[in-house]
């Protein structure tokens, strides 16, 4: 239920538009086309930076835990200052979503980073935000903060269990 709204940043205060800056992922939120993507396409690259410093699987592992509860905790603080801020529902710039849901979806990868389970774990992460089976749909009904994140980071744990029982059934 994304609303695609031009947002009028004389109307934030300070506070206001540092959440707006968290809200759309610095950015990505902001493109044209496909703002979702390019927010969990910012997750996959935190990822892969991550995975190249040496760094072993269980530090990755708690890293991207880690990462996955701030980044829901500042993504509701963030989206519900923006959406009272704007007005709306869920403004369609909002990407902090994706980025927490694609970083949940990455965590089980910690353990067997490898480009095949990141690329399933984006790809797997993108269809059940887009597609959103049950009961992914129901958490679009909170409201604020809440009900921008929770769709996205069930989506996310969707992807991790898929990606979890690929591994451990040595598909990827």
């Amino acid at each position: 239920m994304n609303q695609h709204t031009s947002i009028q940043f004389k109307t934030f205060n300070a506070i206001d538009r540092f959440a707006y800056l968290i809200a759309t992922g610095f950015g990505a939120g902001l493109m044209p086309k496909a703002p979702g993507t390019f927010g969990a396409i910012e997750s996959v690259l935190v990822f892969v930076a991550a995975v190249a410093l040496p760094l072993s699987p269980q530090i990755l592992l708690i890293l991207f835990s880690l990462m996955s509860l701030v980044s829901f905790a500042a993504g509701v603080w963030a989206a519900n200052r923006v959406c009272k801020a704007t007005g709306l529902d869920d403004p369609g710039q909002i990407v902090v979503d994706e980025i927490c849901g694609q970083f949940i979806a990455l965590v089980p990868v910690a353990l067997a980073p490898s480009w095949l389970n990141i690329v399933l774990a984006f790809l797997l992460f993108r269809l059940f935000d887009i597609t959103k089976p049950y009961p992914i749909r129901k958490l679009e009904n909170f409201h604020g903060g809440l009900g921008v994140m929770a769709d996205d980071v069930l989506a996310g744990i969707y992807a991790a269990l898929l990606v979890w029982l690929a591994h451990l059934l040595h598909l990827v």
